[in-house]
């Protein structure tokens, strides 16, 4: 798998939620993951929603996007 993100966001993310771009990327290969649309937040783009354990095995919900 491939991941994109934007540097300025990743860095207001990991501030406000203290968790790396990297860790959050890993939840797509928990084999326990879940992925769910998010209607409420897809305005413009499709958004989704995956929950999952990272590798530093907690329990993260993650918003994205699919491929573009």
């Amino acid at each position: 798998m491939e991941f994109e993100c934007d540097p300025e966001k990743t860095k207001k993310n990991h501030k406000k939620y203290s968790v790396h771009f990297e860790e959050a990327s890993t939840v797509f290969y928990d084999p326990l993951s879940a992925t769910f649309d998010d209607p409420d937040h897809s305005i413009g783009e499709h958004r989704l929603i995956t929950v999952g354990f990272s590798s530093k095995e907690r329990l993260l919900v993650v918003s994205h996007t699919g491929k573009r």
